[in-house]
């Protein structure tokens, strides 16, 4: 056998050996791309639907923004008068309309209960506190800008308005503690941010959200009031746990 025939042979062969790691490998990445690159994409076509509906948990945390009158600084019967902060809760429901990749129109009207409250230190060292307790009804109307989906989740922005009123209010009968004199109608601007985790049958969105009322609450005119005070308004910080 000439030499050359069987350097061919020699070389022939391993060319196979080589084609065949080659195929190998390329197997093998197939697979492994396949096994763990592989990300299961729930409600691929959740945006296709104009409107969803769902429902929500809230925890609101309260308290009144005091502007005090000029009278405060020239009497001497009060020395101090704040509004503290308190915790309240509220549930409602959610109703979402798609206008485009990036902007949705919602509402989420609700029902809150709130506790809030002021309280005057007075020079003789005796306390007053006054308590607003009621149940008010918020329908809100905001605009969502979305980021881009990436897989399962994607963040969000969104701001508006919101009104609200009072459906009953409860006076709580303790020893220096009276109701607090205020309207029972608000409106407030609002804003904030959340994340949206798309799950194998609902939409999971936490959301904070800051509101700040534009109305004084405070009744002035009524010979009740306390004439220390000038503007009372709402401010409140709310943590919303979302499902759609």
């Amino acid at each position: 056998m000439h030499t050359t025939h069987v350097w061919n042979l020699f070389d022939l062969h391993w060319k196979k050996i080589i084609l065949g790691l080659l195929i190998g490998s390329g197997m093998l990445n197939t697979a492994d791309a396949q096994t763990v690159g592989y990300f299961r994409k729930h409600q691929e076509f959740y945006d296709d639907k104009p409107i969803h509906y769902g429902f929500l948990f809230a925890l609101p945390v309260t308290r009144f923004r005091l502007v005090h009158d000029d009278s405060f600084l020239t009497q001497d019967t009060t020395n101090r008068i704040t509004a503290p902060v308190t915790v309240g809760f509220r549930f409602g429901f959610v109703m979402n309309g798609y206008l485009n990749d990036h902007w949705d129109i919602r509402t989420t009207p609700s029902v809150s209960l709130y506790n809030r409250a002021v309280e005057y230190e007075y020079g003789s060292g005796k306390k007053r506190r006054e308590l607003r307790e009621a149940t008010w009804i918020e329908i809100p109307l905001l605009f969502k800008y979305k980021s881009q989906r990436r897989m399962n989740s994607r963040m969000y922005m969104l701001a508006g308005a919101t009104f609200g009123f009072e459906t009953n209010v409860r006076k709580r009968q303790l020893p220096g503690s009276d109701r607090l004199n205020a309207k029972s109608a608000d409106l407030t601007i609002d804003y904030g941010f959340g994340f949206e985790q798309f799950l194998a049958y609902t939409k999971f969105s936490p959301e904070l959200r800051f509101s700040h009322g534009i109305v004084n609450l405070y009744r002035t005119n009524d010979p009740n009031s306390t004439a220390s005070i000038r503007r009372l308004t709402s401010h409140t910080v709310t943590l919303y746990l979302m499902f759609e």
